[in-house]
Parts: C-alpha cells; sequence; structure tokens
C-alpha cells in the first residue's frame, strides 16, 4: 500500500511505502503539491467513553457496541485510545470491562485501536460541580480491593485511573497504583492545597480535564486549579473543544506546563454524534444542545462530556494558542504515548503503520478552521472518512 501526502513536520511531499502491519519505508515525492493531505502519526486520545450513542460504561455493552465505536473514531483520525468507564455501580463497571475484553479478544481493529483502559471514578468528589455528570448515588471512598477486582476484569489493563485528591483513602490507591505501574491522575476534585500536594507527592502525574469538573466558583486563591497548574510533576489533559475552557485558560496551561507535557483530550461523550435532544444512559442525563455542547439536563452550567472529536480539538488548540501543526500532533498523539510509558508512533522505517492522513480548512485569513480526516491507518488497516 502507497500513502502520499505532505509530513506534518517539514510540509514535504512524501510517500509511504506500508507493508502489512509496519511502514516499509518513507520516501520524499517530487513536486509541491498543495493539494496533497497532511499526514501524521495517528491520533492518540486518553479520555473516550463512546460515540454515537454507545457508552463504553453501560451494563448491556456488547462486542458490536464496541467496534462501532472504534471504527467512528477511526474515521476521524483516531487510531489509539483509551476507552473511559466513569462512576457507576461496581457490577456495571466488571460487566463493562469483561466487554472490553472480549472485544479486544475477538477483533483486531479493537486490539490494535485500544491500547488500555482510563476509569473515571467512582472515588471522585461528592460536591456539585467538582462531580460534573457522574451519578452521586454511585460516588465512593477508593478501594484497593475494589480496584483489583475491576482490574481483575479488565484483563490487567487499566492504564490510568482518575480519582479526587480529597476522596476518602486516595493517597492508598495513588500509592497502590504508582506501585503497580497504574498512572493516576486528579481529577473531578474539590481537593485543599495539601490534599493536592500530598497526591502529587505519592504518585499522581497528572490532571484529568484541568479546568473542567469543577465548582463553578472558586476562591481566588488559593484554590485547586492554580495548585495544579504550579505543580511541575502534573502534567495536564485540556478539552480544547471551544465549549470547555475559555481561549485564555487554554493559553494559560500552555505557558504552564508547555507542549512537552500537556496533552489534548476531546472527552467525546457517548451522546456524541446524537441528534440534538435530551438523552439519558442509566444514571446519566444530558441534553445535546443545536450549538454543539452537550450539558448535564436542566441546566447550562456544567458540561457532560463533548461533541467534539480529537482532530477538533487539535484545530481549535492551533487557532486560540498559535501552536504549530508539529506541536498539535505532539499533544494529540506523541504527548499521550510518553506520558503511558509507550513509543510514540512515527513516520519512519519500521514503525507500525498507524498513521493519518487529513486537510485543514482555513479562513480567508489563512486561520485554521476544521480537521478533515481523509483516511486513517491502524496497524496498516484504513478507514476513510
Amino acid at each position: 500500500m502507497l500513502v502520499q501526502g505532505r509530513h506534518f513536520e517539514t510540509g514535504e511531499p512524501v510517500q509511504v511505502h506500508i507493508d502489512g502491519e509496519l511502514i516499509a519505508a518513507v520516501e520524499p515525492l517530487s513536486g509541491d503539491d498543495k493539494e496533497l493531505p497532511w499526514l501524521a502519526p495517528g491520533l492518540f486520545d486518553i479520555q473516550v467513553n463512546g460515540y454515537g450513542g454507545i457508552w463504553f460504561s453501560r451494563k448491556d455493552l456488547t462486542v458490536e457496541h464496541v467496534i462501532q465505536v472504534c471504527e467512528s473514531l477511526a474515521t476521524r483520525g483516531i487510531s489509539l485510545f483509551l476507552p473511559t468507564l466513569i462512576t457507576a455501580s461496581e457490577q456495571t463497571l466488571i460487566t463493562a470491562f469483561q466487554t472490553l475484553e472480549q472485544a479486544r479478544r475477538s477483533s483486531d481493529l479493537v486490539n490494535n485501536c485500544v491500547v488500555g483502559y482510563h476509569l473515571e471514578g467512582p472515588w471522585i468528589s461528592k460536591e456539585d460541580g467538582p462531580r460534573g455528570a457522574h451519578p452521586r448515588e454511585h460516588v465512593r471512598p477508593a478501594s484497593v480491593d475494589e480496584f483489583l477486582r475491576l482490574q481483575h476484569a479488565a484483563g490487567g489493563r487499566i492504564r490510568l485511573l482518575t480519582l479526587a485528591a480529597d476522596c476518602p483513602g486516595a493517597l492508598d490507591m495513588i500509592r497502590h497504583c504508582h506501585s503497580t505501574g497504574v498512572r493516576t491522575s486528579i481529577g473531578h476534585t474539590a481537593g485543599t492545597s495539601s490534599q493536592i500536594q500530598a497526591a502529587a507527592s505519592a504518585g499522581a502525574t497528572l490532571s484529568t480535564h484541568l479546568g473542567n469538573g469543577a465548582h463553578g466558583r472558586l476562591p481566588r486563591h488559593p484554590n485547586y486549579l492554580w495548585d495544579q497548574l504550579a505543580d511541575d510533576r502534573l502534567w495536564a489533559s485540556v478539552i480544547a473543544d471551544g465549549h470547555h475552557l475559555p481561549d485564555a485558560v487554554l493559553k494559560c496551561v500552555l505557558k504552564c506546563k508547555g507542549p512537552g507535557k500537556t496533552i489534548l483530550t476531546c472527552d467525546v461523550s457517548g451522546f456524541a454524534g446524537c441528534p440534538p435532544g435530551t438523552y439519558r444512559e442509566e444514571n446519566v442525563k444530558a441534553e445535546v444542545l443545536t450549538d454543539g455542547r452537550l450539558v448535564v439536563a436542566g441546566q447550562r452550567q456544567f458540561l457532560a462530556g463533548s461533541g467534539a472529536t480529537t482532530g477538533d480539538c487539535l484545530i481549535h488548540m492551533m487557532r486560540t494558542c498559535g501552536i504549530t501543526l508539529p506541536e498539535a500532533i505532539q499533544m494529540t498523539s506523541s504527548n499521550p504515548a510518553r506520558f503511558l510509558d509507550m513509543s510514540p508512533n512515527e513516520l519512519k522505517t519500521g514503525k507500525p503503520a498507524t498513521l493519518c492522513a487529513f486537510q485543514i480548512a482555513a479562513s480567508d485569513g489563512g486561520e485554521p478552521v476544521a480537521f478533515q480526516p481523509v483516511a486513517t491507518y491502524t496497524n496498516g488497516r484504513v478507514f476513510t472518512g
């Protein structure tokens, strides 16, 4: 298979030879065809809740549901991701993890796309605001014993855990995960400065969708947003969909963490891709609004995940923060891999044929306005948008 496009780092035309699941060669092309799509490593998102009416956290999740979400994401440039399970009963989480594992074992596509799982909750703050759209009735103290049961159901593939620094039992949980190689992230927290610092000292290394899953009003200082921004031990993930964070906040996070420790995530909702209306999935009730936002039903302040996908966030971050395409790809591809101690995908001989071809629509003034996927390759298998 031959794939032609402009290299995302240089802008020069190249031809990628794919042999099976690997890149056999990357060769220059003569000419300077500006109509060629961009070529870059496939996008990698660490927080994907589902898509098209399918939530990974649902108790009736099926293998076919998982395959459908993988196919939908692949047509949008996403080659790798962490299915994210949010706060639910222990039995629902166990059943969902077992189904994900069954899907991974039975489908090469799922096995190639799904590089692990992200457990977001149930060990978070019960307070309105920090809890976000997570159902209050299933929020509970952190339990290492429960985590071990969930990890067993997940085949040992939970790679990222988001929990609140102020949740009872949080430090023991963070220490356990740190000792076993599971990354822990602070999120959906109402923690004090000392609790944030203690979580980082115990081994937490990320802030999940920093600036969201938070109170509508906070003290000027101190507060848990400043504390996480200032702590150099913490990476930050941000939802750059144009709705979750004001542009000024995105700029501040980037200035504090730098391109090397910022991860873009879409936090895409299971209701993404659905027409405007009110939807319910077990204990989560949300509205899809006509402007693209997804909110907790009955109000307009607290969001319930995103309707965007990773490429949309890449474009918004480029436009808002003035970053280059290589920097945007770093935050949507290589940074997630490095954070999880994986080898980032690269457009190099011998690397997995996991890449995406896309166009970037621009305004009359030359600003990027839309991510337009052309084709996505996951270990050599191609999906077109």
